[in-house]
């Protein structure tokens, strides 16, 4: 699978928001809804991904079709925080890139592994991390923000080793 020919990865800037959290927030929709506590679903408004994009503008990278956002990543020291693509460009090889980027962003950080949660029930993106070298040590507690505190989550903890 190769990335489209015009895509281009860049650190994200306070423009792109709004196009993360759209795409964001869709895709969250997609790998989520059946899969998290009803409490999760409440508390994800388009105003939260609104807001939550805005606030991590500095430790996103997006890539561009053109001038529009076809997906982003966001990193934070070790944690891969979110991935995610548009439906149109799904299967094109943006995810596989910027999950490489966020590989890169990690070892820049100075770790030697990163590691995200996937809800258990999110199977295309569970394939999507096996198929990308990442191994799943099993299920665990991720505590989500939530707006009233941390909402408790049933995922599964992937890592990858990202020294070279």
């Amino acid at each position: 699978m190769t990335i489209e020919a015009s895509a281009t990865l860049r650190p994200a800037r306070p423009e792109h928001a709004p196009a993360v959290a759209a795409i964001w927030r869709l895709g969250w929709r997609d790998g989520h809804l059946g899969h998290v506590p009803d409490e999760l679903v409440a508390a994800r408004t388009p105003e939260s991904f609104a807001t939550r994009a805005a606030e991590h503008v500095d430790v996103t990278v997006v890539a561009l079709v053109g001038d529009a956002v076809a997906g982003f990543v966001m990193v934070v020291g070790d944690e891969v925080e979110q991935v995610y693509v548009a439906a149109a460009h799904r299967g094109s090889g943006v995810a596989r890139a910027l999950l490489t980027a966020a590989e890169e962003r990690v070892r820049a950080n100075g770790h030697e592994r990163a590691w995200l949660a996937v809800v258990a029930g999110n199977t295309r993106a569970r394939r999507f991390y096996e198929r990308s070298g990442w191994t799943d040590e099993g299920p665990f507690d991720h505590h989500a923000p939530g707006p009233s505190g941390p909402i408790t989550v049933p995922a599964h903890r992937y890592t990858k080793t990202v020294t070279s």
